[in-house]
């Protein structure tokens, strides 16, 4: 039992052998393997061998290079301490072959181990190739010159292709060995860059997932045959609203993907991904996730990947968790929604008396009479800007033939109040006659709304500058300050619902944000274009351009503007 745990531990502890010392041993190994099926032949054919000094001299000194190859420590000298093996090898054969040739003619084939040693180590080349060659010489030459009965020229000719073919053969393992060490170099080098290529290639994947994980936005990228690539921590979130509860492992048509409206199942051919796979390109396109109280409201985007051919090569699809965003819109519209109901009945009490006043206008004054007038205009406008807090779209044109010029002046008189307060300068320069074919309450409203936000921002004074010109059938109008002036980004949201700049909040300048999109909406109803232009702390220029109003005013029947205009054309 204590036997084989002995030999079972050495068989470990060579196992384990590392480094310089088991390089060494597995070399010298074959030669010795062969010693021994050496040694096992003479011992049954010629057991006389054991009887000659050489022959035991070669053994021992065998036994010796293979301990000393497993036991010295040669990773502590020298890279080139080693080659004291083979060196002695050299002897180690000389004296095997001279112990046995009378039975084995073939041993100095055993000098081929030592050579190929010395050739493939890389170190001293020339010295390595000519020690082989001196030792394959004097390994067929010694036992020549040493024999009793002398030698001849002939003798000493007859083994040299012995040593030729040693030589070929070290030099070929030394050509060959510096190609193989030119290419392993090679290789490393290849290996270096290829593990730093791939270091780097992981610490970019790393980076991405890190960002895409972060981002609040769900990401999905897939390949052209549609198979997931990426899927981010928020898209795995938003997923699993859409899976049913009865089905395992629902289908792309078994998931819970409704409209806009919440209720009506969007087909599995034109839900996003679907769509994205098809090659489509779309942004904002809202669906529903889920059903009852857990559903969620996602916008979502869209954007192909393509090939170095242009081929369509998969794409990546956003989803934007906007549930938060429509309950705010939700809560908004119902807000504004009750305020414009609550608005509505003071209007029309202030309405009814209005015109109660205006009825015993012969008894005014003509100032008060003309601050009446305004007073009445603007509660129209009140109330129909009430009647469009919600929606754009019920905004409707009622098409007559329109003085330009009292337009622009009513809006000038609305105006001056304010603009006197805020010390700011009101001009116009409109051609005139100008009259024009078009709504003149909404381009009224326009109008006012352009003029009172040009003095509402310029609360440290300037000058309000308003001017409408023809151009061709085309009408054009610019209204011009030189008040606070927004930022890019505010100038890209301008004509948004509920707007307003952070300026003007700051400075707790009264709004709602609702100007500029009514504007919009109604010169977009006319058929007309408007921009804005501005810049911080030097004023914004708002233009708007009405085309063709101007060639059907000259075809149109006159009517008056506002009350006013109407009574002038009475008989």
């Amino acid at each position: 039992m204590t036997d084989t745990g002995s030999r079972e531990q050495t068989g470990n502890n060579l196992f384990r052998l590392r480094g310089e010392r088991k390089r060494v041993f597995l070399t010298q190994l074959p030669l010795s393997l062969i010693m021994v099926v050496a040694v096992l032949i003479a011992a049954v054919i010629y057991p006389q061998s054991f009887q000659q000094p050489l022959f035991v001299a070669a053994l021992v000194m065998h036994v010796l290079l293979l301990i000393a190859s497993l036991t010295v420590p040669w990773e502590r000298f020298p890279p080139a301490a080693v080659l004291v093996i083979p060196y002695l090898d050299f002897i180690a054969v000389g004296l095997f072959r001279g112990g046995n040739q009378q039975f084995l003619t073939a041993v100095g084939l055993l000098i081929f181990f030592p050579v190929f040693w010395l050739a493939s180590s890389g170190m001293a080349k020339r010295t390595s190739v000519a020690v082989s060659v001196v030792a394959a010489l004097l390994i067929v030459w010694l036992p020549v010159v040493t024999a009793t009965e002398g030698f001849t020229i002939e003798q000493l000719v007859r083994p040299l292709l012995f040593p030729i073919v040693v030589l070929a053969y070290a030099t070929t393992v030394v050509a060959v060995t510096n190609t193989m060490n030119v290419q392993r170099k090679a290789l490393e080098a290849k290996d270096v860059q290829l593990r730093a290529a791939l270091e780097s290639s992981q610490q970019r994947e790393r980076l991405l997932e890190t960002v895409v994980d972060t981002v609040a936005v769900g990401l999905v990228v897939v390949d052209a045959e549609g198979h997931d690539m990426l899927m981010n921590t928020t898209q795995r979130a938003l997923h699993t609203y859409a899976l049913p509860e009865d089905v395992a492992d629902p289908q792309e048509q078994e998931l819970l993907v409704f409209a806009v409206d919440a209720v009506s199942p969007v087909a599995a051919e034109e839900r996003p991904v679907r769509r994205a796979i098809r090659g489509e390109e779309f942004t904002n396109y809202q669906v529903w996730l889920g059903a009852g109280d857990k559903a969620r409201a996602v916008s979502t985007a869209a954007r192909p990947m393509k090939d170095e051919q242009g081929n369509f090569d998969g794409a990546v699809i956003a989803f934007h968790d906007v549930t938060d965003m429509m309950a705010a819109l939700e809560a908004k519209n119902d807000f504004v929604a009750n305020v414009s109901h609550e608005f509505r009945t003071p209007l029309t009490s202030i309405r009814g008396y209005l015109d109660l006043v205006l009825e015993e206008s012969a008894e005014l004054p003509q100032d008060i009479h003309d601050y009446l007038d305004i007073a009445s205009r603007n509660v129209d406008r009140l109330s129909s800007l009430v009647a469009d807090l919600l929606t754009t779209d019920s905004v409707t044109l009622e098409l007559t033939r329109t003085d330009v010029v009292r337009l622009v002046a009513d809006s000038l008189a609305s105006a001056a109040p304010m603009a006197e307060r805020n010390k700011v300068i009101l001009s116009s320069q409109v051609q005139a006659p100008l009259e024009a074919f078009i709504d003149s309450r909404r381009i009224g409203q326009v109008l006012d709304n352009l003029v009172s936000n040009a003095v509402k921002y310029s609360p440290d004074g300037g000058t309000v500058s308003v001017s409408v010109t023809a151009n061709g059938a085309d009408l054009w109008c610019k209204v011009q300050d030189s008040g606070m002036g927004m930022n890019s980004e505010e100038q890209a949201q301008a004509f948004s619902k509920f707007f307003r700049a952070r300026s003007a909040v700051q400075r707790s300048i009264p709004g709602i944000g609702l100007g500029l999109m009514i504007s919009k909406t109604i010169v977009d109803k006319h058929g007309g274009t408007i921009s804005l232009v501005s810049k911080k702390g030097a004023g914004t220029t708002v233009s708007f351009v009405l085309p063709g109003c101007l060639s059907s005013a000259a075809s149109a029947p006159r009517r008056g503007h506002a009350g006013e205009a109407a009574r002038q054309d009475a008989p």
